[in-house]
């Protein structure tokens, strides 16, 4: 993980490769951002998360968002959503987007503008 530091505020932008296919992964990754770089958030590709994420149904979108606001921190996946046709997970991510926890944008920086405006 590299950390970047904007505005006095650390965050951790995970590797591409990394890949979160559980809740247990993404807890590691948020436990290691916090304790070993006091990061206040997180950037992911959206290559590195299961594509059952992006399939509402499966519930581990939510699982991921109520860790990250358990344990007050923010999220930012970037990555191209447009081949995405369910209308609810559109939905998700334009009030994810309008919110102040979790954010999906096309570029990193505009993830990090996201997470320390």
């Amino acid at each position: 993980m590299n950390v970047i530091i904007r505005n006095n505020r650390s965050i951790g932008v995970v590797d591409k490769e990394m890949k979160i296919k559980d809740v247990q992964t993404m807890l590691d990754i948020m436990a290691s951002a916090h304790y070993n770089s006091e990061c206040m958030g997180v950037v992911l590709y959206k290559e590195s998360l299961d594509e059952s994420f992006f399939d509402l149904k499966t519930g581990f979108a939510g699982e991921i968002l109520q860790k990250f606001a358990n344990y007050n921190m923010k999220l930012a996946v970037i990555g191209d959503y447009s081949h995405y046709t369910s209308k609810s997970l559109r939905d998700f991510i334009y009030e994810s987007n309008h919110g102040n926890l979790a954010f999906f944008k096309g570029s990193l920086d505009e993830a990090l503008l996201a997470l320390v405006p």
